[in-house]
């Protein structure tokens, strides 16, 4: 199994880990254990008898061994020892990571500048409602996606890779995308001119401006080289909803999907070629970068 395949079923395995070592750890607690108990207890009787027996003909027995006896008999075997010692653990982690805080690893420049490359985030997995791990199936509706929101969800192509975008369009959103600018159900988004963004790494520089979603702003890079239409979007689902042309696209939003485009606008593979995110595929809102090992400044909260 590859890496990849191994992080995107690691749900699935913490799940089976949880059950096993949960299964383990209650049947020593409620039979094993007292199995252990009513042998050494009946080992003991014996061996009290015979002692009692011998004392009476006036041979007296070392007591020495009755308590290792005892301690040998109860000792839990190497399996259950170490099933018991994790479950807890591998318990907590699971709720944990199932119910309340996912971490993730940004792995490309899509989301440049709010971004980087290397910074390990938090995603909150109740802020659009409880979900059953592993199945993903919504149990309990706490809010939905807002515009503005970063989100990680499934990549509807390959649901075993999860993807980081920002949430533009929500259900019934018209979304126009002309001449690199945004406007929503027919109201043009607003911008910001700000200092044209320096990347180290290629030592190029790119238009930087910010975007206001809904009350959200949040800094976008525009690459005044690429083009303002979308190259060879794919056949998805919900395609008919869409028109695109040289200058850009329209999208219509269907019920119970989510229009995503990564800050780093031209250089994102998002909606705008492979579709809408269904409601399903939806992991959490991201909100904290906690690490990156890079650039310690990176810490903290962002929009």
């Amino acid at each position: 199994m590859s890496l990849q395949a191994l992080l995107s079923n690691f749900a699935l395995i913490l799940f089976v880990l949880t059950v096993v070592t949960g299964i383990v750890w209650f049947l020593d607690v409620f039979w094993l254990a007292r199995q252990r108990r009513a042998r050494a207890d009946a080992v003991l009787a014996d061996y009290d008898a015979r002692q009692a027996k011998m004392a009476g003909e006036g041979i007296r027995m070392d007591q020495a061994g009755r308590s290792a006896m005892v301690a040998d008999i109860l000792r839990q075997p190497v399996w259950i020892e170490y099933s018991g010692s994790f479950f807890p653990v591998i318990a907590v982690v699971f709720f944990l990571r199932s119910f309340l805080f996912e971490p993730f690893k940004i792995p490309s420049s899509s989301m440049v500048p709010t971004l980087q490359i290397g910074d390990l985030i938090l995603v909150n997995k109740f802020t659009y409602g409880v979900r059953l791990p592993v199945v993903n199936k919504k149990i309990i509706d706490i809010g939905t996606p807002q515009r503005g929101d970063v989100m990680v969800f499934k990549y509807p192509k390959d649901t075993s890779l999860d993807y980081i975008k920002r949430v533009v369009g929500v259900p019934g959103d018209k979304i126009t995308y002309r001449n690199k600018r945004l406007s929503i159900n027919d109201k043009d988004v607003s911008y910001k001119q700000m200092p044209d963004y320096l990347d180290e790494e290629s030592l190029s520089y790119s238009r930087q401006l910010a975007e206001n979603l809904s009350g959200v702003e949040h800094k976008i890079l525009n690459d005044e080289r690429a083009p303002s239409y979308v190259i060879n979007p794919d056949n998805f689902a919900g395609r008919e909803r869409c028109s695109y042309d040289t200058e850009g696209f329209t999208c219509t939003v269907p019920a119970g999907h989510y229009f995503m485009m990564g800050d780093n606008r031209d250089n994102s593979l998002d909606s705008r070629y492979w579709g809408f995110v269904p409601d399903e595929y939806i992991v959490g809102r991201a909100f904290f970068v906690w690490m990156n090992l890079g650039n310690l400044k990176r810490i903290g909260s962002f929009q």
